[in-house]
């Protein structure tokens, strides 16, 4: 029986760029309590831009 795991849950990335773009991942509370920010490819831009942790 699978476990609902409140330590890593799943966490929307939208672009600062402001196109839309989203990526979907999980992160780790305990290492990471706020908001990540992450350095990533913005595909309609095509470049890498900041993406923030949407709740």
């Amino acid at each position: 029986m699978a476990k609902h795991n409140e330590l890593r849950p799943i966490i929307k990335l939208r672009s600062t760029a402001g196109t839309g773009t989203t990526y979907v991942t999980r992160k780790n509370r305990r290492n990471n309590p706020d908001r990540l920010i992450i350095r990533k490819y913005d595909s309609k831009l095509r470049q890498h831009v900041d993406f923030r942790e949407e709740r």
